[in-house]
């Protein structure tokens, strides 16, 4: 028993209510690193799915650029594209998954036709134009997935470090306390009712 610690029926109250406290608070931290490691797993299924997604959408992309370049001259394909604008609708927002912040990326809704009059138009490098607006799109999901991930990670981590710590160390010592605390009253009693008994046969005599 911790030597600071009396052997007293108040003592033994508190221990009891700490050790109580310590395995709802283990059984909440395991039930978040739980929930938070499903998040995670999803993330990283999604993750690597779009990455896959956005690297066939890539080779379409530059295929339809290439396309373009031979039916128009790279000089001109070139000249064409100075006419896309620079993007400045990215728009984030932040939701909670158990007390973890995820952002959430979004696009603000624009115009779906490419930035160039449709008399110079081809199909090829009309092609390109939606191939690489397709790719931006999927890069800010890969963004948003990619941050959440690396976020929960974190966070299980720091869920797993403080839930060993109450089912390792704060636990197992607060039920030694209890233990301890329980065996020295009980042992007291004994010796109190010994006692009495004792007193008790001395009055008869």
């Amino acid at each position: 028993m911790d030597v600071g610690t009396f052997a007293t029926k108040g003592n033994l109250i508190a221990a009891k209510n700490t050790l109580r406290l310590s395995k709802l608070g283990f059984d909440l931290l395991d039930r978040k690193r739980n929930i938070l490691i499903r998040e995670l797993m999803s993330l990283v299924d999604e993750a690597a799915e779009l990455q896959g997604e956005i690297n066939k959408t890539f080779e379409d992309a530059f295929a339809a650029l290439r396309g373009a370049a031979i039916d128009m001259g790279i000089d001109k394909v070139d000249s064409m594209s100075r006419a896309v604008p620079i993007e400045n609708g990215v728009n984030l927002k932040i939701r909670s998954v158990m007390g973890v912040e995820i952002p959430k990326v979004s696009l603000d809704e624009g115009e779906d036709s490419p930035p160039f009059g449709m008399y110079s138009m081809t199909t090829s490098l009309d092609n390109a134009y939606r191939h690489f607006k397709k790719v931006k799109e999927m890069s800010l999901r890969l963004a948003e997935i990619e941050t959440a991930a690396f976020r929960l990670a974190v966070n299980v981590r720091k869920t797993q470090k403080r839930a060993n710590a109450l089912k390792n160390i704060m636990i197992p010592r607060y039920e030694n306390l209890v233990g301890d605390i329980t065996n020295s009253l009980e042992e007291k009693e004994r010796e109190e009712f010994t006692r009495l008994k004792v007193i008790k046969i001395q009055k008869k005599k």
